[in-house]
C-alpha cells in the first residue's frame, strides 16, 4: 500500500477501486450525510459511477491525488477520507480542505490531525498558497475542526442547493488559512 501521509494516528494513501463498499457505507449513514444530502444516502452506483472516479482523479500540479482514504494507524480501520484537493487542476496555489469521517472516528480528533496534516505538506511541499474550506452555516462541528486545523472565518455565502436541507436557509460559510499566516504562527 503507497501512503501519502501517516500522523501520529491516522494513515492517508490514495483510493482504490476496492475501497467502494467503504464508500458506500459511510455515504449511507443518516448522520455522517446530514450537511451533504440532509441525511439521504448515495446509491452504491452513484458511488461506483460518480464519487470513486473524482476520489481517483490525479491532479496535474500535485502529480498526485486530492482525496485521500483515511485509515486508523494502529488497526487499520478505514475512517473515511480527506480532501486536499487545488481547485485549478494545473496550479497548487489554492486548494480545498475536506473531511467525511464514520461516526466512530467522531470527537477524537482525527479529523484536525489530518487536516493539519495536509495543510503543512501542502504548505511545505506541494507548493500551496492558500487553503479553504467551506460549509453550512450551521454544522457547528466541522467549523470548530476548521478551526482547530488553523483556518480562520472569512465570509458567509449563500449557496446552490438542489434540494434544500434542513439549515441551508442559514448559508454556508468559508475558512481560510495563507501560506504567509500559517508561517507567522509557526
Amino acid at each position: 500500500m503507497h501512503v501519502f501521509l501517516e500522523t501520529e494516528r491516522l494513515v492517508l494513501r490514495p483510493f482504490t477501486e476496492a475501497d467502494a463498499d467503504h464508500l458506500f457505507a459511510l455515504d449511507s449513514d443518516p448522520e455522517v450525510m446530514r450537511f451533504l444530502s440532509g441525511g439521504k444516502p448515495t446509491s452504491r452506483e452513484t458511488v461506483r459511477a460518480q464519487i470513486l472516479p473524482r476520489l481517483l482523479h490525479d491532479h496535474p500540479c500535485f502529480g498526485t491525488r486530492g482525496y485521500w482514504a483515511a485509515e486508523e494507524k494502529a488497526t487499520g480501520t478505514f475512517l473515511g477520507w480527506f480532501e486536499f484537493r487545488p481547485l485549478d487542476d494545473h496550479s497548487p496555489a489554492v486548494v480545498e480542505l475536506g473531511y467525511r469521517l464514520n461516526k466512530a472516528a467522531w470527537g477524537r480528533g482525527y479529523a484536525a490531525e489530518g487536516a493539519r496534516a495536509l495543510i503543512h505538506k501542502g504548505f511545505t511541499d506541494l507548493g500551496v498558497e492558500r487553503v479553504t474550506a467551506d460549509t453550512m452555516a450551521v454544522n457547528t462541528r466541522s467549523r470548530r475542526v476548521m478551526e482547530k486545523a488553523g483556518l480562520s472565518f472569512l465570509r458567509n455565502f449563500t449557496g446552490e442547493w438542489p434540494e434544500p436541507i434542513e439549515g441551508s436557509e442559514h448559508g454556508e460559510v468559508e475558512y481560510e488559512l495563507t501560506r504567509a499566516t500559517w508561517e507567522q504562527r509557526r
